[in-house]
């Protein structure tokens, strides 16, 4: 099952595609009876659950999305929360060393974008890079957790994301911090789309991306340096993360900041993937 919300930004219809072998890609069905909106209220009080009941008692209509927009998965997350060098070869690439604790920055929930919206390159920009990442969705309020197994009950589902970057703004005109260089307009984009968290092992998740068509990055979650149940466990010992919330988890080797690669220009064309989440395209040009 995914969740998913289709149409122009700002007016989404949420939605749920439900794969069958049996007739090829699977259907979509209309949620709109259930819900105003895939949110946080949503996720909290137990919207997952009570769609599968939903489709299980055959009371939600198909909807067609042949030519409709896919919008980010989740709307108006209170926080976009990030994790930093958290895969270990990504960690050498950047010239740093493995954290013994994780990097935490924070991104503004208005950078949300769909998974394949158009982007752009910030003004005065030279150095804007790509980053595919596993990102989490709270479903519950995550306050002081116990442990890692009561952090992974708080996770609603998971979402591929790319986690844009201004290199300059993010290392050079930081003041220390990380923020400048993670928030221009749709430097967050989602999707496309919202698997449950009970549908998903986020050990051992392939993750991919390009550039023009030309591979960039090749790994898998297995390398990361904190794992998911870690991540939410440690963030809530220092804020409450609310249902609908996003963590980024961190980029794996492969990205321009490496050195291996040009940043991205005018016309570049970005695509990532993670294994069972689905797969993004960012056409750039120059804001």
């Amino acid at each position: 099952m995914k969740l998913l919300r289709v149409g122009v930004p700002g007016a989404e219809t949420p939605a749920v595609l439900v794969d069958d072998d049996r007739a090829g890609p699977g259907r979509a069905y209309d949620l709109s009876a259930l819900t105003a909106d895939i949110d946080g209220a949503f996720l909290a009080t137990d919207g997952i659950g009570r769609t599968r009941q939903a489709l299980a008692d055959g009371e939600l209509p198909v909807i067609q999305l042949d030519g409709l927009r896919v919008g980010p998965p989740v709307a108006r997350p209170s926080a976009i929360v990030c994790i930093g060098m958290n895969y270990a070869a990504h960690a050498r690439e950047s010239g740093a060393e493995p954290p013994s604790s994780p990097v935490v920055f924070l991104k503004t929930p208005n950078t949300l974008a769909g998974p394949d919206d158009v982007a752009s390159i910030p003004r005065n920009s030279t150095r804007t890079d790509w980053e595919v990442e596993l990102g989490v969705v709270i479903g519950r309020r995550a306050s002081y957790l116990a442990d890692r197994e009561e952090a992974l009950a708080h996770v609603a589902g998971y979402v591929a994301a790319n986690d844009l970057s201004e290199r300059t703004f993010q290392l050079d005109d930081s003041g220390g911090q990380w923020s400048k260089g993670k928030c221009a307009p749709g430097f967050s984009p989602l999707g496309p789309w919202l698997v449950p968290a009970d549908e998903v092992d986020p050990s051992r998740l392939r993750l991919r991306s390009w550039v023009n068509g030309e591979i960039r990055q090749d790994s898998t979650t297995a390398d990361m340096i904190f794992g998911v149940g870690h991540i939410v466990h440690h963030l809530s010992q220092y804020m409450v993360l609310e249902p609908g919330d996003v963590v980024l988890t961190g980029t794996p080797e492969g990205v321009a900041l490496s050195g291996r690669y040009p940043y991205l220009r005018d016309g570049d064309v970005v695509e990532i993937e993670i294994e069972g989440l689905g797969r993004q395209r960012q056409a750039f040009v120059q804001a």
